[in-house]
């Protein structure tokens, strides 16, 4: 998805990806592919039960508080003022709420496979509170989604959505489902490792997306910023022209300032 709508943006919206854009994208694939591999497997969670005894612990609970609080924080202050000209402000909010989403998927995904079982999942309050909070928070993710797109170049939308939502899902599982107690030192060192290639993907993608940089023009870039000559100001070159020796002591100078 990542490559495929960086690549279809390009030749079929007409929205420019320098070479720089498409190696941050590229890092940051690499990266979260990293950060999946040295994930732990999720804890085993069959019943509704087990699900809404992981829900109800404090350290879920204060998770969930402060992403919902920054959700708001978002929605209803940043947005309005800085939406429409900070790209991260909508993918944020599409990515904070996504936690909930794919909570309420897996406690979802539950509930269908006991439903098949014979169990009264529909019964169960859990169920419900499941299915409203993954409509609510799919609607938002979706309209915020679309606002991105309407007001940036897609290139960029989905490579940092991407890494957003990524990391913002794996922490969500570490912490809902305790995966960090069985994490190895080699788990922890990749996991580090991968965030920082998702990190440095980011930035190659955002912070150059306006240099024209290609493989084909990249020897004439490079020999370009070698060749720029340094900037002066009026006084150096008032002093410059005064101590010329081009015009005579007899003639009068005249100095012009632009």
């Amino acid at each position: 998805s990542l490559l495929c709508s960086a690549i279809l943006s390009s030749y079929l919206l007409g929205e420019r990806l320098n070479l720089l854009g498409k190696l941050g994208c590229m890092l940051s694939l690499v990266g979260s592919t990293m950060m999946v591999i040295h994930a732990p497997e999720d804890e085993e969670v069959t019943t509704l039960d087990e699900m809404l005894s992981k829900l109800k612990e404090p350290g879920f609970l204060a998770y969930g508080a402060i992403l919902l609080a920054l959700c708001l924080l978002l929605i209803f202050y940043l947005a309005p003022r800085y939406g429409q000209s900070n790209i991260l402000i909508y993918l944020t909010i599409c990515s904070v709420i996504g936690a909930f989403s794919v909570s309420s998927v897996k406690g979802l995904g539950i509930a269908i496979k006991s439903f098949f079982a014979g169990q009264p999942v529909l019964q169960h309050p859990l169920t419900w509170i499941l299915v409203i909070t993954l409509v609510a928070s799919i609607t938002t993710q979706i309209n915020y989604l679309n606002k991105s797109l309407d007001i940036f170049n897609t290139s960029l939308v989905f490579p940092i959505y991407y890494v957003l939502f990524t990391t913002i899902v794996i922490t969500t599982s570490v912490i809902l489902f305790k995966e960090w107690v069985t994490m190895t030192v080699v788990d922890i060192i990749g996991t580090v490792c991968g965030f920082l290639t998702i990190i440095l993907g980011v930035f190659l993608l955002h912070a150059f997306k306006d240099l024209d940089v290609s493989l084909g023009n990249l020897p004439q870039v490079l020999l370009c910023g070698q060749q720029v000559p340094a900037t002066r100001d009026d006084k150096n070159i008032l002093i410059e022209v005064d101590n010329s020796s081009i015009a005579p002591e007899d003639k009068p100078k005249v100095f012009m300032i632009y």
